[in-house]
């Protein structure tokens, strides 16, 4: 027996090979929940979803009407939605003043807009005086929203105002039996890390301010995750720090970083 047997997930941002969103959704449904996965194109997540016995839907975190409607199927295809969990994004790194206004544009609807649609389209599901039976709505934020990282200043923005709009749902609609928290990961092997942990170098900067010794992987984050989704949990309105104690320290700094990666790396970082 799975620990979340009879829950209902949807989890965006799980069209990405191997990304973080599908070992999410891997560890939800291998502790028993049925689980729907969302992304840019469905067919996409076609071989996911039949792995988990799942099922893959169109969520285009950016588009409005495409969150609802996925929330929507995912709750009648289950008959209920227990579980959110937002793992879209984009690790934009240039400076403040390089950050063109199509940047900005595109970072506010990926990790602004995007989850605060996810929540309310959650939120009218999960509602348990309105045909929901309440719920646990995570989102994956990031440690640099609460430390330093140079060069990333729209992604950190972005995450931190999600955080607190985290707090306002935990606040606001706990009384309908909703709770809220978010994730923070240090760097972790993602797609969205591209090439740049695959230099010695590049791992041994990051791995020194971490004071467990190592930098984190998706299936820490994807624990936490259904640590967060039991009905036990007695927390929301939080921010959980699962980075192997990184906020105690710092990320390394951008002459750190680029005195150490080959040209190649700093241009994937920086496009």
């Amino acid at each position: 027996m799975g620990s979340l047997d009879g829950k209902g997930a949807i989890v965006p941002g799980a069209a990405g090979e191997g990304n973080m969103g599908q070992v999410i959704a891997r560890q939800l449904a291998k502790e028993g929940a049925k689980v729907a996965v969302g992304g840019r194109g469905k067919d996409r997540m076609a071989g996911i979803a039949r792995e988990i016995g799942g099922i893959a839907l169109d969520c285009d975190i950016t588009d409005r009407e495409q969150v609802f409607a996925a929330v929507r199927d995912a709750k009648a295809e289950f008959g209920h939605i227990d579980i959110g969990v937002n793992a879209t994004g984009w690790g934009l790194l240039k400076s403040t003043t390089e950050t063109s206004e199509a940047d900005l544009d595109r970072m506010l609807a990926i990790q602004f807009k995007g989850p605060f649609f996810f929540m309310q389209a959650l939120i009218g599901a999960m509602d348990n005086t309105a045909g929901g039976r309440g719920g646990s709505i995570i989102q994956i934020s990031s440690a640099t929203a609460t430390i330093m990282l140079e060069m990333h200043s729209a992604y950190m923005g972005t995450k931190a105002g999600t955080d607190h709009v985290v707090r306002t749902v935990a606040n606001e609609y706990g009384k309908v039996g909703i709770r809220a928290n978010s994730i923070s990961p240090g760097v972790t092997e993602t797609p969205m890390a591209g090439d740049s942990l695959k230099y010695e170098a590049v791992r041994d900067a990051f791995t020194k301010e971490y004071p467990l010794g190592r930098y984190g992987t998706c299936e820490d984050i994807a624990h936490a995750v259904v640590w967060l989704a039991r009905d036990e949990c007695f927390m929301s309105g939080q921010n959980l720090q699962v980075n192997g104690g990184l906020t105690l320290r710092r990320n390394p700094t951008g002459e750190e970083l680029f005195s150490v990666m080959p040209p190649e790396a700093i241009a994937h970082l920086t496009s």
